[in-house]
């Protein structure tokens, strides 16, 4: 017997509310950083380790936006639309980065003397690639270079899934494959810790480091779209592993241990100092159990409960505009601390994260209905020709 495949493109409100989580989790870190608190006893290791929420967004985007390829390979069909995939993301990233690359460059005084090299570097996204490229208030879009490079990736993996799948669907083989792209990171970490090469100075930031979250992600997507469309035998792993959304404490439960591990020594210092490849790769690796503890019950059977907590109007909404918080929040967080004169690693975590949050929040609603929101649905007017619609697109949003 097997299970009754659907052909519905599913819908997965709870991954708005995951966003939240993640973006909170993100400006909460930032905050505390500035405010000097991950120095502040080994209790404070929670707060530097919050960057997990980037973790958490690399984990839902490889699992959204790998679904159509490997739906293809599933039943067959047309290719997914590379046009239409290519559209959506500029339409969906650039927007609100290119507002915010102003709003830094323009308003921060330590960016006043940023040439055309600086403007030019950050608005390609080009800032992950060599030393000294991040600019003030806008640190933290490293991230978001390292996602536009999975994007770039993206239609050659999935090339590479229907080569694989040519003849028949084969889930244990790319089972197998994203294990080995999983295991990447592994191999970079230590290569980086053993090149003297200034051009490898910027290589943490590259996405080989962080593959692996993304290959979580599409793993989670193989499971749901085997279950859903392959014919997965009932009573077989995938099923039983589909099952597990169930018990969303017990993955919530993991997550949590996998955080205070990685909270703790093992995972390197709190601050910016050099990892070492041993503690790079813990580090990743905690990351990635987290991230993916968080992200299955929202993904796989989704429980009632995870459906309450994460799937409500309210998270949904905020899921919306997490994209901007991320985006605009060390802006935010830049003139709040011109404006109550805080030198670094000084002032009051509780006075500082609620006017960030307030600012962000409000910054980011605006953009969302005023300028995210018209560029979408003109994207969203672009069809596929005889291809594949994609689902509900990803936010992205990254530290």
């Amino acid at each position: 017997m097997t299970a009754t495949p659907t052909t519905a493109i599913r819908r997965f409100p709870s991954l708005d509310g995951l966003r939240a989580v993640a973006v909170l989790a993100v400006v909460v870190t930032h905050v505390a950083f500035q405010t000097g608190r991950y120095e502040r006893g080994f209790a404070h290791s929670a707060l530097a380790r919050l960057d997990v929420g980037v973790a958490i967004f690399f984990v839902i985007s490889g699992f959204l936006l790998v679904q159509p390829w490997f739906r293809t390979a599933a039943v067959g069909g047309p290719l997914p639309s590379l046009r239409v995939y290519v559209v959506r993301r500029v339409a969906r990233i650039m927007p609100a980065y290119v507002a915010v690359v102003v709003l830094a460059l323009l308003t921060l005084p330590e960016n006043s003397g940023a040439g055309p090299g600086v403007w030019i570097r950050q608005l390609l996204l080009l800032q992950n690639y060599g030393a000294g490229n991040l600019v003030e208030g806008l640190t933290h879009t490293w991230s978001l270079s390292t996602e536009v490079a999975f994007y770039a990736l993206l239609p050659f993996l999935g090339v590479a899934v229907l080569w694989l799948c040519r003849d028949r669907w084969r889930p244990r083989a790319v089972a197998v494959a994203l294990a080995v792209l999983a295991a990447i990171p592994v191999a970079w970490y230590v290569l980086l810790t053993l090149s003297e090469d200034d051009r490898w100075a910027s290589g943490g930031l590259w996405l080989p480091g962080y593959i692996g979250w993304f290959a979580a992600g599409m793993a989670l997507a193989l499971v749901r779209v085997h279950v859903d469309l392959g014919g997965a035998p009932a009573g077989s792993a995938w099923v039983r592993v589909d099952a597990l959304g169930h018990f969303p404490f017990t993955w919530w439960a993991v997550a949590v241990a996998a955080f205070l591990v990685a909270a703790s020594p093992v995972a390197g210092p709190r601050a910016l100092e050099a990892l070492t490849s041993w503690q790079a790769v813990t580090k990743s690796l905690l990351y990635l159990v987290v991230a993916t503890a968080v992200v299955a019950p929202a993904v796989l059977a989704e429980s009632p409960m995870t459906r309450r907590l994460l799937g409500n109007r309210f998270m949904r909404y905020l899921g919306d505009i997490s994209y901007g918080v991320f985006l605009y929040h060390l802006v935010v967080l830049e003139w709040v601390v011109i404006a109550l004169d805080l030198p670094l690693f000084t002032g009051d975590l509780v006075l500082v994260l609620p006017l960030v949050l307030a600012g962000s929040v409000l910054l980011a609603a605006v953009s969302r209905r005023l300028l995210e929101e018209p560029v979408l649905r003109w994207a969203h007017r672009i069809r596929p020709r005889g291809g594949v619609t994609p689902p509900a697109e990803s936010t992205t949003a990254r530290a």
